[in-house]
């Protein structure tokens, strides 16, 4: 499949026309930097790779041209017909074939944030609305640091709050985060409106398949602590529905139930849906050599996933659109 070229004329463009570059793919996005950047930044990587191809051999057509006759000295003149190249053909009249790709953005991730982010080229485009819509989880590491309190819950914000943290643990901060993942998982079953009294929506609670129905607040799928080293924390956490300034304020909350505070040092994305950090290409792999071999190869674990959830759809749901009782 490939978008077609559309001439150049008054206002027209060129679009992608490599087969290979339509569907998804994930970088990773530094601490620092802003996601409209760096799709912009991927976008003229694009287009340099796609102009950079192997030129085409210029078209040509023929024309009489008035020439010496031949054997005529240079005295007589006749018209001969002569291959000349097409100059509204030429590079230098037309300027370059492509001049815009159009790149999407699936999941975003704020400036203070880094981790996974994917992006869609070409048909990929509509495939990031299909995997908004089959609500998948993320994963992120979230550092936090017990002992004190900002007004945007990270430590670049200013000071409002100072605590102590000896008499924290990791067994108060274990149950604590028991709490949180539970009274979420409560709500994940609200908001999927699921009949859990058949034996489709049973199977699916097992295998960890339940999934909203529609847009929810934030759902914590799973929480759990990496590391304590008092007063820094390494959790782990498995959502959907975040913001990463949500994420910041698990912390802090977290913090205020272990009658302290805290405040977030860092959000990492680590996998968002079928894209792990192994999938996420470094910024010096932007180029549409590796942007190709990263879209082949995540194909069919996208298509996998996407039928997996026309299978969630069809699963018996309560008939008034609330959760069965």
């Amino acid at each position: 499949m490939s978008l077609p070229v559309v001439p150049f004329g008054s206002a027209s463009m060129g679009y992608v026309g490599s087969s290979r570059l339509h569907g998804l793919f994930a970088v990773y996005k530094p601490p620092g930097l802003n996601w409209k950047h760096l799709r912009d930044t991927v976008e003229l990587q694009l287009l340099k790779g796609l102009n950079s191809q192997k030129k085409h051999t210029p078209q040509e057509h023929v024309r009489f041209l008035l020439g010496p006759m031949e054997g005529s000295e240079g005295k007589e003149l006749t018209l001969s017909a002569t291959s000349v190249p097409v100059l509204s053909e030429h590079p230098l009249v037309r300027g370059p074939k492509y001049r815009s790709v159009k790149v999407g953005v699936g999941h975003r991730l704020d400036v203070k944030s880094s981790g996974v982010f994917v992006l869609g080229v070409g048909h990929g485009n509509k495939l990031l609305t299909d995997i908004y819509n089959a609500h998948l989880t993320k994963d992120y590491t979230v550092r936090g640091i017990l002992g004190k309190a900002t007004d945007d819950f990270s430590d670049e914000g200013r000071l409002v709050e100072k605590t102590t943290y000896d008499h924290v643990t990791p067994e108060k901060l274990s149950r604590i985060l028991a709490v949180i993942q539970g009274s979420h998982q409560k709500a994940l079953v609200m908001y999927s409106n699921l009949d859990l009294k058949t034996q489709e929506a049973y199977e699916m609670a097992v295998k960890g398949l339940i999934r909203p129905m529609a847009k929810s607040p934030m759902l914590i799928t799973g929480i759990q602590c990496l590391q304590f080293a008092p007063p820094e924390f390494l959790l782990e956490i498995q959502c959907m529905h975040e913001t990463q300034q949500l994420l910041r304020r698990v912390v802090h909350e977290i913090g205020l139930e272990l009658k302290s505070a805290a405040v977030c040092t860092q959000v990492r994305r680590t996998r968002d849906g079928v894209f792990t950090l192994e999938d996420a290409l470094l910024r010096t792999q932007w180029d549409m050599h590796s942007i190709q071999k990263s879209i082949q190869k995540a194909a069919p674990r996208i298509e996998a996933e996407l039928e997996k959830c026309q299978t969630v759809a069809l699963c018996p749901r309560d008939p008034v659109g609330q959760p069965a009782s």
